[in-house]
C-alpha cells in the first residue's frame, strides 16, 4: 500500500516510506541484479521517495548517472554520491528525451495516477537501446476475502478512498501487456506476498497510521477500528496476505 496524498506530518511520511524500503528493497534489488548493469549506466529512478533504490543505483553505476526524481524531494540526499542528480518534479510531466536512459524504475507509484498508462509508455521511450523498464505495482486482493473482519473493512475503505482519487489497486495485472505494447522485448514477470500480521508488523502499521486520519475523516472508518487494527498487530494468531507486489520488466529492443 502507498500513497501520495500530503496526508501525516513530515516525520510520519519518512516513517512510512521507511517501512516500505524495509520491507521490499531486498526484493527489488534482487531483480535489478539479475539486469545486465554497467558501471556506465544512466538510471532513472520515478516516485524516489527516501532514496534508497536511487542510492543503491548509484553505489553501482559509479561511471553513469542517477536521477531521482519525485514530487516530494526533502527526504531524498543529492549529496549521497557527486553522480546523483535529484530533481523535484510531478513524474506525469517530466520531459526526458528519448534515449536518455539505460535503466528506468519505479515502484509503488504509478498505480496512483491517472495517467498512469501515459507515463508508463513515456517510460518506455526514454530507454536507451538495450535499457530496461522495471515497474513494480500492488495487486490488492479482493477486500471481503480477508478471514479478518477488520481487515475487509480497512482494505475496502482504502481503495475505496484512493480509487476516488484515481488509484487503482489492480492495475498491475496489465503490465507484462502494456510492456509488450509499448514495444519492449523480454518481458519478464515476478510477484511477492505481502503480509500483515506475523512477521509484516513493521511494514503495515507506519502505513495504516498515515492513512488511517483521511479514513476516519472521509467516514469510511472510526477511531476504534483504528485501534482494534493494532491490536490485531500484537496477536501473534494474526497473518493475513492482502496484496501481492507484481513487478515487471523489459528491454528496448
Amino acid at each position: 500500500m502507498d500513497t501520495r496524498d500530503d496526508t501525516g506530518d513530515g516525520h510520519q511520511e519518512r516513517t512510512r516510506l521507511g517501512a516500505i524500503q524495509q520491507s521490499a528493497d531486498a526484493w527489488t534489488t534482487s531483480l535489478l541484479q539479475g539486469l545486465p548493469m554497467r558501471p556506465s549506466w544512466h538510471c532513472l529512478e520515478l516516485g524516489a521517495g527516501a532514496g534508497s533504490v536511487a542510492y543503491w543505483l548509484a553505489d553501482r553505476c559509479p561511471d553513469g548517472q542517477v536521477t531521482a526524481v519525485d514530487i516530494d524531494t526533502r527526504h531524498l540526499d543529492p549529496g549521497r554520491a557527486p553522480h546523483l542528480v535529484v530533481e523535484e518534479a510531478d513524474i506525469t510531466h517530466p520531459g526526458y528525451r528519448p534515449g536518455t536512459f539505460d535503466l528506468v524504475h519505479a515502484r509503488y507509484v504509478l498505480c496512483h495516477l491517472p495517467e498512469r498508462d501515459e507515463v508508463l509508455a513515456r517510460a518506455a521511450e526514454w530507454l536507451a537501446p538495450g535499457g530496461w523498464l522495471v515497474v513494480e505495482e500492488p495487486y490488492q486482493l479482493p477486500a471481503e476475502t480477508s478471514p479478518f473482519p477488520l481487515v475487509q473493512r480497512l482494505m475496502a475503505a482504502y481503495e475505496r478512498r484512493y480509487g476516488a482519487h484515481g488509484t487503482d489497486l489492480t492495475w498491475a495485472r496489465s503490465l507484462p501487456a502494456l510492456l509488450a505494447r509499448s514495444g519492449l522485448e523480454d518481458v519478464r514477470f515476478s510477484g511477492r506476498l505481502s503480509c500483515m500480521g506475523g512477521f509484516g508488523n513493521d511494514r503495515w502499521r507506519p502505513l495504516i497510521d498515515h492513512a488511517g486520519p483521511a479514513l476516519v475523516a472521509d467516514g469510511l472508518l472510526d477511531e476504534a477500528d483504528l485501534t482494534g487494527f493494532h491490536a490485531l498487530l500484537a496477536d501473534p494468531a494474526f497473518v493475513d496476505i492482502p496484496q501481492v507486489t507484481i513487478s515487471v520488466w523489459g528491454r528496448r529492443a
